[in-house]
């Protein structure tokens, strides 16, 4: 129970480990930590460390992932994947990735005992998988530990740079990794039985529901466009109101209208996030103008829809302005349903440690789950956050809440084995 004085004693240890890890930082006073870099690399060390002091055998693969092994009631077994990321945005909060990690190795230490003490083996193996890009803070691409799991690595990203030049070839060289072999840590077919991971909420549904843990349905679709409306910039002072072709009022007209869809669709979430003004002077017309849009929904042709919708506002604004328009569609990334059977699983272990049942949620942003997807039955367990505050120091989780989580934990490993022993 997540009162119980060992889970709350495992829970602290999970919380102390949080804040090690957390000083691993490439900045002074703020958490980053990228791909390719030393305190990644430390972190990474850190946590083999752990596995191997719980009794885990360890491996890394050419990207640089970290997996810990528990074999199951015999060798061999598809293994239940738990675990998370290391890097982080900039200036990043301690929780987001780190947790599920963290959880996933408490997990490990607990089976690892009991398995020393004589208990029966799990019809299934454990790995602890630190994957060790997620975010794509360095490079112009997200996913890359994931990625390599689910045998989409594509050899051209070697060749991607970050902001100082530095391609990614390099990068994976200072990881330890190995270009050479990164497309060898694809995961063969059933060799995961299924992926779950417990990460923080990143909003504030749980916290306005009054409960510690909500089981994830999907991650969210997401397209991404770049609307550009081109009209004629002119002198600030002499251009009449009446006769100009202002490029940022159609974009800042187009920008309230992505809200209004948004709000008039249950669910939908839609952003305009970038302005590009051109030629960007206090005392010219704006003759160009650039306006991206992110939009998110669990249901793709929902998606698809309101973009639609979004792309045919943006035209009649632009004839109605007398501004030209280029519309690019940049990507359009399908939702990931999480698998029915194990979402059931966590939901009963949910109420059945906390007495409370589990709202049933869709995550707004991406997760290791959705290239996992390809290759195995996914599923995550959000965890309440302090005002839904996430990418950002203040980002928090209390340890009782961690502790309620190491207690469905418990409880979802024992229902897995139970399910799979049929």
């Amino acid at each position: 129970m997540p009162g119980d004085r060992t889970t709350r004693s495992r829970a602290d240890r999970v919380v102390a480990r949080v804040g090690e890890l957390a000083q691993l930082s490439e900045d002074d006073g703020a958490l980053t930590r990228r791909y390719g870099t030393r305190p990644l690399a430390e972190a990474l060390d850190r946590v083999e460390g752990w596995l191997r002091e719980a009794g885990l055998s360890t491996s890394r693969d050419g990207i640089g992932n970290l997996v810990g092994r528990l074999e199951g009631e015999r060798p061999g077994l598809p293994a239940l994947a738990i675990g998370s990321h290391l890097d982080t945005v900039r200036d990043a909060g301690a929780w987001d990735g780190q947790l599920g990690v963290l959880l996933g190795l408490d997990q490990a230490e607990r089976l690892a005992q009991a398995a020393a003490a004589g208990a029966t083996g799990l019809p299934f193996a454990l790995e602890i998988a630190v994957f060790a890009d997620e975010e794509g803070l360095r490079f112009p691409t997200a996913y890359l530990g994931s990625q390599a799991w689910a045998g989409l690595w594509d050899d051209a990203q070697l060749a991607l740079a970050d902001t100082d030049g530095i391609p990614l070839a390099d990068a994976v060289r200072a990881m330890g990794g190995d270009a050479r072999t990164i497309a060898q840590a694809a995961r063969a077919p059933g060799e995961v039985l299924a992926w779950c991971e417990a990460h923080i909420e990143q909003g504030t549904r749980l916290e306005r529901a009054g409960v510690p843990l909500g089981v994830v349905t999907a991650i969210q679709g997401q397209t991404r466009c770049t609307a550009t409306f081109r009209g004629q910039a002119g002198h600030a002072g002499t251009t009449p109101m009446d006769s100009r072709r202002d490029a940022l009022l159609a974009a800042a007209e187009w920008a309230l209208a992505v809200e209004s869809e948004a709000l008039a669709v249950a669910e939908l979430v839609a952003t305009v996030g970038r302005l590009t003004v051109s030629p960007g002077a206090a005392n010219v017309i704006p003759g160009e103008v650039s306006a991206t849009l992110d939009a998110r929904h669990p249901d793709d042709a929902t998606r698809r829809e309101a973009v639609a919708a979004l792309s045919a506002f943006a035209e009649d604004i632009a004839a109605m302005r007398g501004v030209e328009l280029e519309w690019r569609q940049d990507t359009d990334n399908a939702s990931v349903v999480m698998a029915p059977r194990l979402q059931e699983l966590l939901g009963r272990a949910v109420q059945e440690t906390t007495g409370a049942a589990a709202p049933r949620l869709a995550s707004g942003a991406g997760h290791d789950a959705a290239p996992l997807s390809r290759i195995t039955d996914v599923s995550m367990l959000f965890i309440r956050c302090r005002a839904g505050i996430s990418h950002n120091p203040l980002e928090h989780v209390e340890p009782e809440d961690v502790a309620a989580t190491i207690a469905a934990l418990d409880r979802f490993v024992q229902l897995l084995a139970e399910a799979e022993r049929g």
